[in-house]
């Protein structure tokens, strides 16, 4: 079968990949769905496996890719760049897979994309918004979702227009998602006249934020952008409202976008 025909068949099966859940079944073509399958950004990887395993599981009951059944093989990066460097390899190299649906932090879909670029591998990312994802000259490197410098321009115009934000704070993870999405989120700010009272990192992984508190509530700020994902978006906002900050507008990004933030 040619690699086209197979490629076709890959792309379709990555559009689909916020679907339900089914069961493995033994198929022929090896796609490669990569991302937090462990760790605290575990949900976005069950996301994945559940949407793709339900697109497979719709083109097997019809009848594969010419014929041939489409198997799914799983790669944990835990949202570390280095271990998704190594399933990367691994995928193309012991699993030898047409294609990939992967990865999810930006931080990991950057340096593993480089690994299938060279292998001719296609890969799709339903969830890196960072820019450089495909502006590296990468032919085989696709996204599904929007980029942080669209999401930033969304963000900053709703601070603005509809929260009435004049005393902005900005918070980021230091990730390349997250400060990449805070960054263009203040950059819109500051086009649309509002100067941001603070700008500060926090680091994945924490979970006391009793000084950054303190700080927010030092620079009176009346809305809090944060730019990260649920695991430390939740204590954050549970430490404001803890410290009395009750009146503070709290807005974040597609990372928290989990029943696991709530």
């Amino acid at each position: 079968m040619s690699q086209t025909f197979y490629k076709k068949g890959f792309l379709a099966l990555a559009v689909a990949t916020a679907l339900g859940v089914s069961s493995f079944v033994q198929a022929d073509v090896k796609i490669g769905v990569a991302g937090p399958m462990t760790g605290a950004n575990a949900a976005f990887g069950e996301q994945y496996m559940k949407g793709a395993q339900a697109a497979a599981d719709k083109v097997n009951a019809a009848g594969g890719i010419n014929g041939e059944k489409i198997v799914l093989v799983k790669g944990d990066d835990a949202c570390e760049p280095k271990q998704a460097v190594a399933v990367a390899n691994r995928l193309v190299d012991q699993d030898k897979v047409i294609g990939v649906v992967g990865h999810f932090c930006s931080s990991n879909t950057i340096p593993a994309s480089e690994v299938y670029d060279e292998a001719g591998v296609i890969a799709i990312t339903p969830g890196s918004t960072n820019p450089q994802v495909t502006e590296r000259g990468l032919n085989a490197m696709f996204r599904m979702c929007g980029r942080d410098d669209q999401q930033g321009i969304v963000a900053g115009n709703y601070i603005v227009d509809v929260l009435k934000g004049k005393k902005v704070a900005v918070i980021h993870d230091k990730d390349t998602y997250g400060q990449g999405l805070a960054d263009a989120t203040k950059e819109q700010l500051k086009k649309r006249g509002v100067e941001p009272v603070l700008y500060e990192g926090l680091t994945r992984g924490e979970k006391d934020f009793s000084a950054l508190v303190t700080k927010i509530r030092a620079a009176g700020a009346d809305v809090v952008y944060f730019g990260g994902l649920h695991p430390e978006a939740g204590p954050l906002v549970r430490q404001l409202r803890e410290q009395g900050l009750k009146d503070v507008k709290f807005m974040s990004d597609d990372g928290i976008v989990t029943d696991e933030l709530v």
